[in-house]
């Protein structure tokens, strides 16, 4: 819609977000017990309306399927005019399996067989259609620290699922943890735009591979977070302590989410 939009109307208009259900949404309808007894559904399924309201798993399965097909292949393909819908789905699928990491253009282009200058095309169309968020590396220009690269995020779970054709259970899965990432980068960007929280988001890596998932810089602070599904390993990163002293840091696991993302 905003690509046919022919006037500016900057300054006489206000930009909603409209995400997919959040948990905030969730919880203030059915209240919080009704998180976790559905957390598990909501990381594989994510939180598309018909996602919710569908109570058969392989009803949700197939509404998902459809959406990837109609929406992946049919509606962006058209809108942007891209006759190569098998590029763009093995781009997502490739996106799809570096859930945390950083994504490389070079690595994904040789991947590919493209240019790196199709992938990044290809990336912020994805953006733009708001399939995929990007997450860039925090650093105050310490040499060990790593920036160049970007971490990419899919808006839900679901879709995720739905490229990768994975919808199994989560203690049958290898990418739990990785999923759990994925599903609180998204809750709490949810939760920054409806309750205004301005932040600059980030992610810290350094060379000697000492991480933190997500890192929040706001009002003159830095919030590191790590998430763990399990609450038995969630620990410390001294690192992140030891390079910034008065920055705060939390791990964030499937026991104490409430009040991370609601």
């Amino acid at each position: 819609m905003s690509s046919q939009v022919g006037e500016p109307l900057t300054g006489r208009s206000i930009t909603r977000q409209l995400f997919p259900v959040s948990l905030i949404e969730l919880e203030k309808q059915f209240g919080g017990m009704f998180l976790y007894q559905n957390l598990e559904n909501l990381i594989i399924f994510g939180s598309y309306p018909e996602s919710l309201t569908t109570n058969n798993n392989q009803d949700k399965i197939l509404y998902l399927k459809e959406l990837r097909n109609a929406y992946l292949l049919k509606d962006i393909l058209e809108m942007e005019n891209i006759r190569n819908a098998d590029l763009l789905h093995d781009l997502l699928r490739l996106l799809a399996f570096q859930i945390g990491h950083e994504v490389s253009m070079n690595e994904l282009g040789n991947a590919l067989g493209i240019s790196k200058h199709t992938v990044r095309r290809y990336l912020d169309l994805l953006e733009k259609s708001f399939i995929i968020k990007k997450i860039r590396g925090y650093t105050q220009n310490l040499r060990k620290e790593v920036t160049k690269s970007s971490r990419y995020y899919f808006y839900d779970n679901g879709l995720r699922n739905a490229v990768i054709n994975n919808f199994n259970p989560l203690d049958s899965r290898d990418d739990t943890g990785t999923l759990w990432e994925y599903f609180m980068v998204m809750e709490r960007i949810k939760k920054q735009h409806y309750h205004k929280i301005f932040s600059n988001n980030y992610f810290w890596r350094t060379y000697n591979k000492e991480e933190v998932d997500f890192v929040e810089e706001r009002n003159g602070k830095l919030y590191g977070y790590e998430f763990k599904w399990n609450p038995a390993k969630a620990k410390v990163q001294k690192g992140w302590l030891k390079t910034y002293p008065n920055a705060e840091f939390h791990v964030i696991h499937s026991e104490n989410f409430m009040d991370f993302t609601v």
